[in-house]
C-alpha cells in the first residue's frame, strides 16, 4: 500500500474512532478535553502509522487506554511504543480498568506525565 493510501485510510479510521469510543476512552475524553490539565489533547490521531488513542501534541505525549484486549499484544504495544518514541513523542500507557474505576488516579498519571 502506497504510503498516502496508508495515510488516508488511517485518517479515516481515526475519524471512525473517534464517532464511537469505548467506555474508557469516553471517561478519559471528559477529564482530558478543553485543556483541562493545561496541555490541549486530541482523540484518535494518527502519528508515525498508528493511531493514538490520546495526544497532547505540544507536550509530545501520546496516552493510550489499553483494555483486555492489550494483554496479549505486549510485544505489538512495546514495537508501537519504539516506534512512537522515534517519532519524538513519550506514551503513557492506562490500564482501561483504572481510568473506569479511579479516574481521578489515571488522571493524576497523566498531569505528572505532562510534567515530566
Amino acid at each position: 500500500m502506497h504510503d498516502s493510501a496508508r495515510k488516508l485510510l488511517l485518517a479515516h479510521r481515526a475519524r471512525a474512532m473517534r464517532a464511537a469510543p469505548t467506555t474508557t476512552e469516553a471517561i478519559l475524553w471528559q477529564a482530558l478535553r478543553g485543556s483541562r490539565l493545561g496541555a490541549a489533547f486530541r482523540r484518535q490521531v494518527p502519528i508515525a502509522g498508528y493511531i493514538a488513542d490520546f495526544c497532547a501534541p505540544r507536550q509530545r505525549l501520546v496516552v493510550e487506554v489499553d483494555g483486555a484486549y492489550h494483554a496479549e499484544r505486549g510485544r505489538a504495544d512495546a514495537r508501537r511504543d519504539r516506534n512512537l518514541a522515534r517519532a519524538g513523542y513519550r506514551v503513557l500507557r492506562l490500564p482501561a480498568e483504572l481510568v473506569q474505576h479511579r479516574i481521578d488516579e489515571a488522571v493524576a498519571l497523566v498531569r505528572a506525565a505532562l510534567e515530566g
